[in-house]
């Protein structure tokens, strides 16, 4: 990440990677395939952080 940022902005950034995960295994296991993906996943190339 560039330094040239505020501190505010980088923290973030930094808080949106960190959510960026997909669901664990055990979960897909436990729900009996009901739940498969993170509804919030986002990629970094198809839509945007708007509040960043």
């Amino acid at each position: 990440m560039a330094h040239s940022k505020p501190l505010a902005k980088k923290l973030r950034l930094i808080n949106r990677e960190k959510s960026n995960n997909p669901i664990p295994i055990w979960v897909t296991a436990k729900t009996l395939m009901k739940v498969r993906r993170h509804f919030r996943l986002r990629h970094w190339q198809r839509s945007r952080l708007g509040d960043v």
